[in-house]
């Protein structure tokens, strides 16, 4: 086991198969890919990355697996009492191993500076992910399509089955973890018994390691209070539930009120951090930057190609280039912000709008709106667990009222104009 050194978790471990790929270009590329993308304008130590933040993920995907299936479970003493389904040290090594790939990975397809430029990804069908259930191939490509077409057909996806193949873990069942594939045969049957909902679970979930991670990570170099949480505790209350043949995740009760200062910390985050006023600017600036010179700076299709790209590359690329929009982002020259409604009222009428723009005054009108949970009241989503002391389950969404809450959409409204022309609009609005 190599051991590196993080600031969020301490000491995390990896083996010499693992770091031969995490030494390869696709991994090696998140080093220069923020993970708030323009985030660090407002404040300046959130320049983290998503390489980081992959490692940190994998390290609590780990610690959640060997809770949930401990080595020796015959030791552990671990309330409430329910029957623990126990797997053989084979498999139990490959759910492991899988878990950590999955996770370690599930961020490779991000485009630079993370979501800000997804909206000029080519479509999907462009990409040629060799799955049979892709439904949406004419819609725009995300992250996740770019992290599956590398999953399953790159040079790491060779290099993957050539270090793990061995232990029976292929590409596709990374895949599997990150994006399930509709209609398959569970790769994570045992004797009948279908460990899948709870691998994918740890992967992507309402109680995912990766929310675990950024959460922590984010606040530490933000330097906010708001996304910390008593992660050890829930970490150590996680458990297997058996439900119909599909083993699910589960939280013992006692940990509930944990598990809502999670939710909190993630509804805090959204409205302090990720929607600040500033990043957001800059991401309708670049967007502004996208649409006015078109093919300037494209995404490619080719998973080799897009190697190459990370923040460096899409920076060169704004510098070089005479687009106001692209100057003005190089230079840092923020709008002006002139209305701000946190409760994502659009506070000025399409006529004031109108009036404003009739006058020769350029002006973005933004809403920023994120979905706290995409798990909540979906029928295809397998449903976490909360296990009272005597061993009777609940669904979380049915246990607590504050997931019901926090499950709606956040919305944020803005309006922008150059601080030239921000008297002028005010005097126009009012």
């Amino acid at each position: 086991m190599i051991n590196i050194r993080d600031p969020i978790h301490g000491t995390i471990g990896l083996t010499p198969r693992e770091i031969r790929l995490v030494d390869s270009p696709y991994f090696q590329r998140l080093r220069n890919v923020k993970q708030l993308g323009f985030a660090d304008l407002a404040f300046p130590g959130a320049t983290h990355t998503r390489h980081s933040h992959s490692l940190g993920a994998m390290h609590v995907a780990t610690r959640l697996f060997d809770v949930l299936f401990p080595e020796h479970p015959e030791g552990e003493n671990h309330a409430p009492k329910r029957p623990r389904p126990v797997l053989a040290p084979a498999e139990r090594a490959r759910f492991r191993q899988a878990v950590r790939l999955g996770v370690l990975f599930h961020d490779v397809g991000h485009a630079p500076l993370s979501h800000t430029t997804e909206l000029i990804m080519p479509a999907v069908r462009a990409l040629k992910i060799p799955r049979a259930d892709l439904v949406h191939e004419d819609q725009q490509a995300t992250h996740e399509d770019y992290t599956l077409k590398i999953l399953l057909d790159s040079e790491l996806a060779r290099a993957l089955e050539a270090q793990f193949g061995g232990d029976g873990i292929r590409g596709s069942d990374v895949a599997d973890l990150v994006c399930p594939q509709d209609g398959s045969v569970s790769p994570w049957l045992v004797e009948g018994m279908d460990f899948g909902p709870v691998l994918r679970q740890l992967v992507s979930s309402e109680l995912d390691a990766d929310r675990m991670d950024y959460l922590q990570r984010d606040s530490f170099y933000s330097g906010v209070n708001y996304g910390k949480f008593d992660a050890d505790w829930l970490i150590q209350n996680v458990l297997p539930v058996e439900q119909h043949g599909r083993i699910h995740l589960g939280i013992a009760a006692r940990s509930i009120f944990s598990f809502e200062d999670f939710l909190l910390s993630r509804y805090h985050m959204f409205l302090t951090v990720y929607y600040h006023y500033t990043p957001v600017c800059f991401g309708e600036m670049l967007a502004r930057y996208f649409q006015t010179s078109p093919g300037e700076y494209s995404i490619p299709a080719d998973v080799e190609e897009f190697c190459r790209h990370d923040d460096m590359l899409l920076w060169m690329r704004l510098r070089d280039s005479t687009n106001p929009w692209a100057r003005r982002i190089c230079a840092r020259r923020s709008l002006k912000l002139l209305k701000d409604d946190p409760r994502g009222n659009a506070v000025v009428t399409p006529e004031q709008l109108a009036r404003v723009r009739a006058a020769g005054i350029d002006v973005i009108e933004h809403t920023s709106k994120g979905v706290l949970s995409k798990y909540f009241n979906k029928p295809d989503v397998d449903p976490i667990y909360v296990v009272d002391d005597g061993g009777g389950v609940t669904p979380i969404e049915e246990y607590t009222p504050l997931y019901k809450r926090y499950a709606e959409a956040v919305k944020v409204y803005r309006l922008y104009v150059d601080p030239a022309d921000a008297e002028r609009a005010q005097a126009l609005l009012a």
